[in-house]
């Protein structure tokens, strides 16, 4: 394997890095605190490609390859990883599946605007009582001539509350199991679709998470994704993908907080010298440095096995639970190293440990890609 950046993702890590420090730093921790939504920098980042980054040109995406992504997520996780997260979804949870499911039409009149910027979308899978559970689903969507009527609540869905698209599953076949679910393209306006509670989130306050009410929502069939009963496919389908932005996102809050940890070690001084003279503080930045490189490469050897039709399965599972953890273990060394400092919110190493634990919980916990894993390698018990 090249580990050599090509001249196109140097060019998007250096487009998207500019872009993050110019449009995304001055503002961050302000709309954290204000749990501001980004709507300008999307708007822009639409603009640049960057809302359908691996999307065909001719179904209104870039056209770039997988780790062109990852780069571009990782880059805006650096400096804000509400706004990296908003680009993960329409992207992996909502470019993607349309543009491996949808009909002609659908991507006409939906994934190119998605692709281009021109609207955004979320993914509602998870439920009040079920969220790794899929299999517990209660949302029902039930056939009147050329209409599902959808019933139902929908919970944790990030951009739920300024999204212009979101696909939702219902059950439209409870005596088929997993064959029995299927998929939708929900358009803002529909009756009955209705957005409820905005949750209060620990971190990436800026994204917005809300929970979705469905009361009798009469959908178009022409609005079916994918075909009845393909709703679990789909969904599987989509997470795997889902699974390397999220990584991404955990890698570029990791990177952050060594960032911030090495500025503020050769700026600190205790004792008469810096604390990066401190052999402790320089073994915590070294390990911290090691497990990030590690990291990127378990993150883009899952991006090239994607670009190239392999399975990636396995490898997106790995790189989302270990660039997840090393996030969270990044992040406290970086607050540990603040010391009373790291504490407050005027260093940021504040917000990125609050940041990093939601990347252990969402696209699949953590438990789970422990069984993701197991399960491509020992296979199913």
């Amino acid at each position: 394997m090249d580990f050599t950046y090509t001249p196109e993702q140097q060019m998007v890590r250096d487009t998207i890095r500019d872009f993050a420090l110019a449009e995304l730093a001055a503002g961050a921790a302000e709309r954290d605190e204000k749990e501001i939504f980004p709507h300008e920098a999307i708007r822009k980042l639409g603009e640049l490609g960057f809302m359908g980054v691996t999307v065909p040109p001719e179904e209104g995406g870039s056209g770039l390859d997988m780790i062109s992504y990852a780069i571009a997520v990782e880059e805006l996780a650096r400096v804000d990883a509400s706004c990296a997260i908003i680009v993960s979804v329409n992207n992996s949870l909502v470019c993607y599946p349309l543009e491996k499911f949808a009909t002609p039409e659908q991507k006409e009149r939906l994934l190119k605007p998605l692709a281009s910027g021109g609207k955004l979308g979320a993914f509602a899978l998870s439920e009040p009582g079920s969220g790794s559970d899929a299999g517990a689903m209660k949302t029902t969507a039930v056939r009147d001539g050329d209409d599902y009527i959808l019933n139902g609540t929908k919970n944790f869905i990030t951009t739920g509350a300024n999204s212009d698209v979101m696909i939702v599953f219902a059950v439209t076949d409870a005596n088929k199991g997993s064959r029995g679910t299927s998929a939708y393209l929900i358009e803002k306006g529909m009756k009955g679709f209705e957005v409820g509670r905005h949750e209060k989130k620990l971190g990436i306050r800026a994204s917005d998470c809300v929970q979705i009410s469905l009361v009798d929502c009469r959908v178009p069939i022409a609005n079916l994704l994918g075909g009845e009963g393909m709703g679990f496919k789909i969904a599987l389908t989509t997470l795997n993908s889902g699974r390397i932005g999220v990584a991404a996102q955990a890698l570029g809050i990791a990177q952050a907080s060594l960032d911030e940890a090495v500025k503020y070690s050769q700026e600190r001084r205790q004792f008469g010298q810096p604390l990066s003279a401190f052999q402790i503080t320089r073994a915590k930045i070294a390990r911290m440095a090691m497990e990030i490189e590690a990291a990127r490469l378990l993150l883009h050897s899952a991006c090239a096995r994607k670009d190239r039709g392999e399975s990636f399965i396995k490898e997106a599972a790995m790189a989302k639970l270990y660039c997840s953890e090393l996030a969270v273990r990044t992040a406290l060394e970086a607050v540990q190293i603040h010391g009373g400092y790291g504490y407050i919110k005027e260093y940021p190493v504040e917000r990125y440990l609050r940041d990093s634990k939601i990347t252990t919980i969402y696209e699949g916990t953590n438990e789970v890609m422990h069984l993701v894993i197991a399960e491509q390698i020992l296979g199913r018990e």
